[in-house]
């Protein structure tokens, strides 16, 4: 097998395990992809100061989200899908999340539903929501992830209207695959991926298909899902969402200051900067470019974390030096979990934690939670 050092190598691996649709979904964003190459090379601009003879020998990269200490401030992100990448991929995922002891977070539009999730683990797991425009069903949601003793709630805001992902339509996505004949052969080429998904019963959105009258194939779940991003949210309707829920509640997909001060207003317990991976508006800045503003405009009140981009533990110490209290992951353990399943989610955390803590020593510090932006050159 490959010597794996960095999630550049789950990501080719990936590439090569997973059928071309599902390996597309997950490495594309929207229209021109401008946003979704800006959050990575911003991110490479911010250059850090190498400092020297100073003692680094007690260097600790714990830091607490929601209050509870992790150790290091990254959660696994809401990512719709995780399924096709590697059969039972939320449940594998969620798993190697909780042993490594960093929070999962199942998405609304995941494979595995949130009772298959909490049926096989042991550790609490977070729940985010897309509202609807059937509102029972919203509501029915959230009631099923109190059930599941899921322990927050993550309300993603940035997706009324579906950016334009060229890939994805011209790939045809669907789960599970139509069996066409461009299908069927990229299919052919992946034969572990294939023997996975035949032995398992997880292959549609198994949060909605049983749960919604009607939706009993894949052509009514198709019909049913692309009327229900609900284009009339607003910030009532947060407000009546975290009324029905009494813990921990995110707002995820903030990238304005105005937006950030209502949803901090509303009492939330974090918000998370992001622009949906640049999957949404493309041509809008990238998250760790308005991450700064956000955080002097809210951080004395709310928490805020910053997701779109993180693909290293520089990245990381890139988000906490302008003030992010946590940041989220999602294409770095999906990589990870399309190379190698569970094991390859554990090492996409390894890495990641390796890579934090090796340039928090080489800056000079020993404490990420002390962190500023004076280890930035400006």
């Amino acid at each position: 097998m490959k010597t794996v050092t960095c999630i550049e190598d789950l990501r080719q691996m990936h590439r090569r395990r997973a059928p071309k649709m599902f390996y597309d979904y997950v490495d594309s964003g929207s229209w021109t992809q401008s946003t979704y190459l800006a959050n990575e090379s911003d991110l490479q601009g911010l250059k850090f100061r190498q400092r020297v003879a100073i003692d680094v020998s007690a260097r600790s990269t714990q830091m607490p989200m929601l209050g509870q200490m992790l150790p290091m401030p990254v959660a696994l992100a809401p990512t719709g899908l995780t399924g096709m990448q590697y059969a039972d991929g939320e449940i594998l995922a969620a798993k190697a999340a909780a042993s490594f002891g960093v929070p999962f977070t199942l998405s609304t539009m995941s494979i595995c539903s949130i009772e298959d999730v909490a049926e096989n683990t042991d550790k609490p797991f977070w729940f985010q929501l897309y509202v609807m425009r059937d509102r029972d069903f919203v509501r029915r949601l959230v009631e099923r992830a109190k059930a599941a003793k899921c322990s927050a709630l993550m309300l993603t805001l940035d997706l009324q209207l579906m950016g334009q992902r060229h890939k994805d339509i011209k790939n045809g996505l669907s789960a599970p695959p139509r069996l066409t004949m461009k299908n069927i052969l990229n299919m052919m080429t992946k034969p572990a991926w294939c023997m996975g998904m035949l032995g398992t019963k997880r292959r549609q959105f198994r949060n909605i298909v049983g749960h919604v009258d009607g939706i009993d194939d894949m052509a009514s779940l198709a019909e049913w899902t692309t009327g229900q991003f609900d284009t009339s949210l607003n910030w009532e309707d947060v407000a009546a969402i975290r009324k029905q829920w009494d813990g921990p509640f995110i707002l995820k997909g903030i990238l304005d200051v105005e937006d950030a001060k209502t949803a901090a207003s509303l009492g939330v317990d974090a918000v998370v900067v992001s622009n949906h991976g640049g999957r949404q508006l493309d041509g809008t800045c990238s998250a760790i470019k308005m991450l700064p503003q956000i955080v002097d405009a809210i951080g004395k009140s709310t928490e805020v974390w910053m997701d779109s981009g993180i693909r290293s533990g520089q990245d990381v110490l890139r988000a906490v030096a302008l003030g992010a209290k946590g940041t989220l992951i999602g294409r770095a353990f999906l990589y990870g979990l399309g190379a190698m399943g569970e094991q390859g989610v554990t090492k996409a955390l390894e890495i990641i934690q390796k890579e934090l803590d090796t340039t928090l020593g080489l800056c000079g510090q020993n404490d990420l939670a002390k962190v500023g932006p004076d280890i930035l050159l400006r």
